[in-house]
């Protein structure tokens, strides 16, 4: 891959001047030789597997930041789903399992491992639900461990006892951490058509049709993309939308390249790149900024989810023209908490649960990082979630749910969770109940267009 010098300046001042970054490089590495019917042994497999391959991984990325000056935000491990491995052994709680993976994260020195997650969306097996039942304590009990649960698909439906079960589980959660503002619930992710080569967090894991040992990488620019959207002011939105998914190209490439190099120095695979716009809260880092350079008085104004399906679309179109390797999520990320501009918007009260619901019809990924009162009740979350699901099975796309009921606080008050994490206004949520609706279990049969065979 050759750069001219006019493209290396260009690069330059992205990171200099728009915080452009390498948000993540992401070890996905597989565990379904880890099995064993003794959970003790399954867990001393599982962390001999983990030091021996991602051993270099932290020096690796430390090493291209230095040589080529892109900055590497986070280094992070995904896992095959642990139901899958556990499964095989008679344990009935899989703490011990999270808690080798929050051992081998703190030794190498990454900031997250993904992979304590299950997939349900057409039935629970007895390995899934007693990893559902140790979600609870086992992210209380840990620091660098996240979970996510699959719960539909566009082939097959939504699993409503297993919506159901994640509203009790996200309560549990919350309960469980409510001295920190219920940070467990930040760690916890409920999917429909989860990608299984995602490298961002809380929702990485390494699917079971995954090679061995892959790098996936993320990448981020919504302060790149801002100063692209400045650029053309007042011009028509074709030409604007041409202009964004210009510059995604260029960021691209740069992945591309850094991907490419990490891989061939840890030897394995390069798997995927996301090139999807992750705010974080630090200001010119916003993704809710960038709509509102389009031309909205505030996130959430009338014309909120047509500027955000330009602006995701053009996204993918440039990464995909620059990089084979496109894959993940790959978009545009709308977390209430991660993101300064998106923070200012409901506290204004330009943007409401619901609006946000609108807006994950057309964006990558879904409600990400919203804070709920915390005497939100399981089956109101669980109400909150089969809606967005139902916007993924219909739609085919990937819809996830990241919900924090903080417990001892009402609608208005503030939540802190911490760096990347940030912290966010607690939002309002409708009170009418959905109970009986959710009461009801059983399966939304998946829709017409899923018979494609």
């Amino acid at each position: 891959m050759i750069f001219s010098p006019v493209e290396i300046q260009e690069t330059v001042n992205m990171f200099m001047r728009h915080k452009l970054d390498i948000r993540c490089i992401t070890m996905g590495i597989s565990l379904l030789d880890c099995a064993d019917s003794d959970a003790n042994k399954a867990c001393e497999k599982i962390y001999n597997k983990i030091m021996k391959k991602a051993g270099n991984l932290v020096k690796v990325g430390q090493d291209i930041e230095k040589e080529f000056g892109v900055p590497i935000i986070n280094k992070r491990i995904s896992v095959t789903p642990i139901a899958l491995v556990a499964g095989a052994s008679d344990a009935k709680n899989y703490v011990p399992y999270i808690k080798t993976l929050d051992r081998c994260a703190k030794e190498l020195g990454v900031n997250f491992i993904g992979g304590f997650s299950a997939l349900v969306q057409k039935g629970i097996t007895p390995a899934d639900r007693i990893l559902i039942d140790s979600i609870p304590e086992a992210l209380a009990s840990t620091e660098c461990v996240c979970s996510s649960v699959n719960v539909g698909s566009t082939k097959s439906g939504i699993n409503m006892d297993a919506v159901k079960l994640m509203g009790e589980t996200i309560r549990k959660t919350a309960e469980a951490t409510a001295d920190r503002d219920s940070i467990g619930c930040s760690k916890l992710v409920v999917f429909c058509n989860a990608p299984e080569d995602n490298p961002f967090m809380a929702g990485a894991f390494h699917g079971p049709g995954e090679d061995d040992c892959v790098i996936n990488v993320g990448v981020s620019g919504p302060g790149v993309i801002l100063a692209a959207a400045r650029e053309y002011k007042g011009k028509p939105i074709n030409e604007l939308a041409d202009g964004i998914k210009k510059m995604a190209f260029k960021i691209t490439r740069m992945g591309q390249l850094v991907g490419s190099e990490a891989a061939q120095r840890l030897g394995v695979g390069f798997g995927i790149l996301d090139l999807s716009l992750a705010p974080t809260p630090a200001v010119g880092d916003s993704v809710a900024r960038i709509l509102e350079e389009i031309g909205l008085e505030g996130c959430g104004a009338p014309g909120t989810t047509a500027a955000l399906a330009m602006l995701t679309d053009m996204v993918k179109k440039g990464g995909v023209m620059a990089s084979t390797n496109v894959g993940g999520l790959s978009g545009a990320f709308i977390p209430v908490s991660e993101d300064e501009g998106m923070i200012e918007a409901v506290r204004k009260g330009s943007i409401t649960l619901e609006k946000l619901e609108a807006m994950t019809t057309v964006c990558s990924v879904g409600l990400d990082m919203i804070a709920v009162p915390g005497d939100t009740s399981a089956t109101t979350l669980s109400g909150i979630m089969a809606d967005e699901f139902a916007i993924g099975m219909v739609n085919n796309k990937t819809t996830a749910v990241r919900l924090i009921p903080v417990i001892g606080k009402k609608e208005g008050e503030w939540a802190e969770f911490g760096g990347l994490l940030g912290g966010a206004p607690i939002m309002p949520v409708n009170r009418f109940s959905c109970a009986d609706f959710i009461n009801r279990g059983g399966r939304i049969p998946a829709p017409i267009h899923s018979f494609r065979n």
